[in-house]
């Protein structure tokens, strides 16, 4: 899927008379046009960090004027986000930000704790210096940004450890798999009114890999499990948000 990294800190200017106060002028120069990949990055951002919540219109003409580009670009930017399942295309109506069911949110979990017991196997197994150091660096982080940040960053950050670690664990086809399982855990966790506190999140990422540091692969296995059951067990999986109404282009911007 396309890596929902930080947004960047230029953005296309939007061609809309709708933009917030502030707005840069439309008149930026063609060569910050922006590319089918990465309009489709930016609205995968846009989603993890809940910013687009589920049931949001994805209007083509309006995401034409945002990003400065022809229908056709963002209709194949929303064609690559499909088929991480992160929107889904409805005949005749449109392009919408995914609501997963009860049932797509428990297979995710479960499909989760398959492919991350696997990362933390190979994690284990293979792991130097250099990858403890980077994802204790991204606990660090954690631990100082929580306090400060937005319920939307947090999620976005306490996620994005998940990834790190796939990552680090040398296996890239693994790696994206497991980002795109955080990244539609996210929108599950939107629609699904999850109670789970971020610093308890950072603090089980510290215990995890002090386990992970001992070598004993099937302990930090069953310690991720954990984890990840009890993200599952904060949501609330008999009830559902009603969809918000939101300006496209302010939540593109923001």
């Amino acid at each position: 899927m396309p890596r929902a990294a930080p947004a960047p800190k230029s953005r296309p200017s939007p061609k809309t008379d709708s933009a917030p106060a502030g707005t840069p002028d439309a008149a930026a120069p063609e060569a910050a046009q922006v590319s089918i990949e990465g309009i489709a990055r930016d609205l995968a951002t846009a989603i993890v960090e809940k910013r687009l919540p589920p049931g949001t219109w994805l209007r083509e003409e309006a995401l034409g004027r945002i990003y400065s580009v022809s229908r056709t670009k963002v209709r194949a930017a929303l064609v690559m986000l499909a088929k991480d399942r992160l929107i889904e295309t409805i005949p005749d109506k449109g392009s919408f930000v995914s609501r997963p069911s009860v049932q797509e949110a428990r297979e995710v979990f479960a499909v989760r704790r398959i492919l991350e017991s696997e990362v933390v196997r190979l994690f284990v197994a293979q792991a130097g210096r250099a990858e403890y150091q980077l994802l204790e660096q991204h606990i660090r982080f954690e631990r100082t940004t929580l306090n400060s940040a937005t319920g939307r960053v947090q999620e976005k950050l306490l996620g994005d450890f998940h990834v790190a670690l796939a990552e680090a664990a040398g296996n890239r086809t693994l790696a994206q798999l497991v980002q795109e399982m955080v990244a539609r855990s996210s929108l599950i966790a939107m629609l699904y009114h999850s109670s789970n506190d971020p610093h308890c999140s950072s603090g089980e990422h510290a215990a995890f890999l002090r386990v992970c540091r001992s070598g004993d692969a099937e302990a930090a296995v069953a310690c991720m499990v954990d984890h990840l059951n009890r993200i599952e067990s904060s949501l609330e999986l008999d009830s559902e948000r009603a969809d918000r109404q939101l300006d496209l282009v302010k939540a593109l911007l923001a």
